[in-house]
């Protein structure tokens, strides 16, 4: 039977490029789904996927529920039609990638000033004191990147839970979250992030202490929970962060990047080197992997491509205290989309 393979935000950048990778390593012993926001960008992905890998199965979902929580049953209810349709009642790997950093400010003061400072490679690899964002604030009500890059991804789990938890066999959610993952930036009081310039930087947090408390709680299940972080990355986000930045300067910038990465290697620079723990992460027993660590992909100076392990900042208090949250605030939103459809 093939492996079931769900990649939210798959239709560029690290997710597009994670397809490409696993379709390689296994072309015809995977069903791969992907869920993404845009049709035509998604169409247009599986488009590059089969024409590469003619023999693979790609199916297209879409993910408007990860902003609408509405849609998201709808969401669910297509994905269980495709499974019964091709026989499958079940999901091996849900990589949790989708996530937006919107209206980012950059700080030009703070970045000259950084780059003749100790702190100019973590400036470039983490946009550390640079960038602010401006949150927006879904239908529903909840904080915009809150509610892509963490609370969708959690509602989807839940819903899942029929084909993700199933006796006799293990599935694996891998979460893409950041080196920008600042404890400083997140606080159990605020966990949408309402009150501050960092929405991006809370939610990828709050990603590392949801994954440590879903392992205490679907481990016995047979679910396990791992967080990567791809490194530094020109992608359709690192663009966005200076909107007005000519594309051509960015194109200057490079060889200053590959100059960086002689000194660092979380300079992975391209989507494929972002992927690789990703893709190792496939590779490997679940129940072997430290629910304490952030599994990080690395380029050397000479272009090789690891993954490596380190001890995330998070305790398990923490997390199991932003776990009770997420399953009042599903609770509420449940209640008023009852009370919604009810009136009306």
């Amino acid at each position: 039977m093939k492996k079931v393979v769900l990649v939210t935000g798959a239709n560029s950048g690290i997710g597009l490029a994670l397809c490409e990778r696993l379709l390689s390593h296994d072309t015809e012993g995977l069903l791969l789904c992907l869920a993404c926001r845009n049709v035509q960008r998604a169409q247009a992905a599986r488009a590059a996927l089969l024409a590469s890998h003619p023999a693979a199965q790609v199916d297209l979902l879409w993910e408007d529920g990860l902003l609408v929580f509405p849609l998201l049953r709808h969401f669910q209810k297509e994905f269980a039609t495709h499974l019964s349709l091709r026989l499958y009642n079940r999901l091996d790997y849900l990589y949790l990638n989708a996530g937006i950093m919107p209206n980012p400010e950059f700080d030009a003061k703070a970045f000259f000033r950084g780059l003749f400072s100790s702190k100019v490679i973590t400036m470039f690899a983490t946009g550390d004191g640079i960038l602010t964002q401006k949150d927006g604030v879904t239908p529903d009500g909840l904080q915009q990147v809150f509610a892509t890059n963490l609370f969708g991804h959690f509602l989807l789990i839940r819903e899942l839970e029929p084909v993700l938890c199933q006796e006799g066999r293990t599935s694996q959610l891998v979460w893409t979250s950041s080196s920008n993952a600042n404890r400083s930036a997140f606080s159990l009081e605020d966990i949408q992030h309402r009150r501050g310039t960092q929405p991006y930087s809370s939610s990828k947090y709050a990603t590392d202490l949801l994954s440590l408390s879903l392992n205490q709680h679907y481990n016995k299940q047979g679910l396990y929970s791992s967080v990567v972080s791809p490194g530094f990355v020109m992608t359709n986000l690192t663009f966005g962060i200076l909107p007005s930045f000519p594309a051509f300067l960015w194109t200057l910038l490079m060889p200053v990047f590959w100059l960086i990465r002689v000194f660092t290697n979380t300079f992975t620079l391209t989507p494929y080197n972002g992927s690789e723990a990703l893709l190792w992460l496939f590779r490997q027993k679940p129940e072997s992997l430290d629910p304490y660590a952030k599994y990080h992909s690395l380029t050397s100076g000479l272009g090789n491509n690891y993954t490596q392990p380190h001890k995330m900042d998070i305790t398990f208090e923490t997390s199991e205290s932003l776990y009770i949250k997420l399953l009042q605030l599903e609770s509420d939103t449940r209640k008023k989309l009852a009370e919604t459809q009810e009136n009306g």
